[in-house]
């Protein structure tokens, strides 16, 4: 069993508080954002920070302009990530070094790994936390990739964010990140998504988890929400 800190303080908000991230496509869908408990900062392109309240931070920012485009007065960033083609990860290092230009907030590289043979995942994560940055866990991987992923960032402080498409995407990330940190069958957990193991965790142990896994960025918020409301897993914090 996870048991990987003491005891939470009596007044720390709930471990999952805050783990979902949901996709907004621009300023309007933004402003109807959900905002129960469960969701920390939005996700929204840089390109269509046109519109956004100075004060709507803090964001989640997808970069899709030049780095050096980005409007002075833009709200506070939780983070930035940037879509990589592995052939092309050593510039986006740079760029989370400073180079060319520093960036406002914390860089997330999230990597498209092409035709590219197993062991990608692990590269790729170990020289993305080494250079500071935040490794992104994309939707659709297959359990291999996620499991090389984990195997790396569980042994990590650099903390991760993910993507997921649907509720049991969202189950499968948490179990198997528990199972990272546990050393158990990390392929065996993701493709099982059994929510009971998650339900099951201790405060300590789930805000271990949340100390690796930062935030899952999702394009369903209701209905991610109402899939892990009714498996128990964030019942604890109402809403859905």
């Amino acid at each position: 069993m996870l048991n990987l800190q003491p005891p939470s303080p009596r007044d720390s908000p709930p471990p999952f508080t805050g783990l979902l991230a949901e996709i907004c496509a621009d300023a309007a869908a933004l402003r109807s954002r959900r905002r129960d408990a469960l969701f920390g900062p939005p996700l929204l392109p840089a390109s269509a920070l046109d519109g956004v309240d100075a004060a709507a931070g803090p964001l989640w920012l997808r970069l899709d302009v030049a780095p050096e485009t980005l409007p002075a007065a833009a709200p506070g960033l939780a983070r930035i990530e940037v879509d990589c083609p592995l052939d092309q990860l050593d510039d986006a290092l740079a760029l989370a070094q400073g180079d060319p230009h520093p960036l406002p907030a914390r860089l997330a590289i999230r990597v498209d790994p092409g035709a590219a043979g197993r062991g990608w995942a692990a590269e790729s994560a170990e020289r993305i936390a080494a250079a500071g940055a935040h490794p992104v866990l994309a939707s659709g991987l297959g359990a291999d990739a996620v499991a090389d992923f984990l195997a790396v960032l569980a042994h990590s402080d650099a903390g991760f964010v993910a993507h997921a498409s649907t509720g049991e995407e969202v189950v499968a990330i948490l179990a198997a990140t528990v199972a990272a940190l546990r050393g158990d069958d990390i392929p065996a957990a993701f493709a099982a998504a059994d929510p009971a193991p998650v339900a099951a965790l201790s405060a300590a142990a789930a805000g271990a988890v949340r100390e690796v896994l930062l935030a899952i960025a999702v394009p369903d918020a209701a209905a991610v929400e109402q899939h892990l409301h009714a498996r128990g897993i964030t019942a604890h914090l109402g809403g859905a």
